[in-house]
């Protein structure tokens, strides 16, 4: 990787894939199972993006001690029937393939457990676009012992990258503060779950609503970046 070259680091649901009813009705499913209400609509997908643990704790009101059995319910009906309900949200797979054929470096930053992520991405056929994908452990608390938020997963990926500068791309606020806690810019995308208005208040550079206006937003602000990291290298008073 060149010391101009910067990266796009994208979220998965909600930015990349649209999980199109996999995700609420596989909560909706477990929910049900171990006799717990289910929450409304707007609820369950308010519940798409933030760690599902954190998301069933404090959104659907799941007690404590039900948490783990309502989580391994839940990843047994997204495998089975979930996966395949989800699709690529329009444009996205040519902008990866345009990135990718350019030689623009490209990685995944999600909550979703990180095996089921790659899994995703596979069923896709987009796994191979990507240099890195990280996500959270298998059971979405800690990875080698290390508890792991969006901003701790937004750093192993940069760490992955080899860089400390990266743009970000995501459909929730989670996604632009984990950005920002690591000194990036994040480009929000209109086209998933966040509350009209909540990418802007939570400090995105830029909110966009197709693919094409994506990647114009991304050479705009890599152009930027680019320069000025070459300024950087190239002064030698630094």
């Amino acid at each position: 990787m060149t010391s101009t070259t910067v990266p796009v680091i994208f979220d998965l649901d909600g930015t990349l894939v649209d999980p199109a009813g996999g995700i609420t009705e596989g909560i909706a499913a477990a929910l049900t199972a171990v006799g717990l209400p289910v929450p409304g609509q707007d609820l369950l997908e308010a519940m798409i993006g933030p760690k599902l643990s954190d998301s069933l704790l404090n959104v659907a009101q799941v007690p404590a001690r039900h948490l783990d059995e309502v989580i391994r319910r839940y990843r047994e009906h997204y495998v089975a029937t979930g996966i395949a309900q989800s699709r690529l949200y329009p444009g996205v797979r040519e902008v990866l393939e345009s990135f990718a054929a350019a030689g623009k470096p490209v990685a995944v930053a999600t909550q979703k457990p990180q095996n089921l992520a790659r899994k995703v991405l596979a069923h896709h056929g987009i796994d191979g676009l990507f240099l890195t994908i990280r996500g959270s452990a298998d059971d979405e608390t800690a990875i080698e012992g290390v508890p792991m938020g969006k901003t701790e997963i937004i750093a192993a990926a940069l760490e992955d990258l080899d860089t400390r500068h990266a743009l970000m791309v995501g459909d929730r606020a989670q996604d632009v503060s984990g950005a920002i806690a690591n000194g990036l810019d994040c480009i929000g995308v209109a086209w998933g779950f966040a509350p009209d208005g909540e990418l802007e208040n939570a400090g995105s550079v830029a909110v966009v609503h197709t693919a094409e206006e994506l990647v114009k937003v991304i050479d705009r602000l890599q152009a930027i970046h680019s320069a000025a990291m070459s300024e950087v290298t190239n002064d030698g008073n630094v």
